[in-house]
């Protein structure tokens, strides 16, 4: 029964590290399609990105990052401020990047 007990933890605490991490931001600055596409390349630069999603109507940009890997506030700043854009939050959510796009296409501004 201890066994058992052990080897549920493992798998519990294997399938949370597995889980990749969407970081959802608020970036101002951004006006147009070259505005969107600077920004994805400057993120997707980063080892740890797995997608972006960038939303000119909402002023927002959302990365999905590898299962256990690490793109901390400090280099996402950077990322956003070297493209030339403003950083105005960072929240880090349990979303997945499907629902995020159902979301962008289905509620109009």
């Amino acid at each position: 029964m201890k066994n058992k007990i052990c080897l549920s933890l493992v798998l519990l605490a294997a399938s949370f590290a597995a889980h990749a991490e969407t970081i959802e931001m608020k970036v101002f600055g951004m006006v147009c399609g070259f505005c969107a596409q600077g920004i994805e390349a400057e993120l997707r630069k980063n080892p740890a990105t797995v997608d972006v999603v960038v939303s000119l109507e909402k002023q927002l940009v959302v990365v999905q990052t590898r299962p256990g890997s690490e793109f901390g506030d400090a280099a996402l700043k950077k990322a956003i401020t070297s493209a030339g854009y403003d950083l105005k939050g960072v929240e880090r959510t349990t979303r997945t990047m499907a629902q995020v796009r159902d979301e962008l296409e289905s509620k109009p501004d």
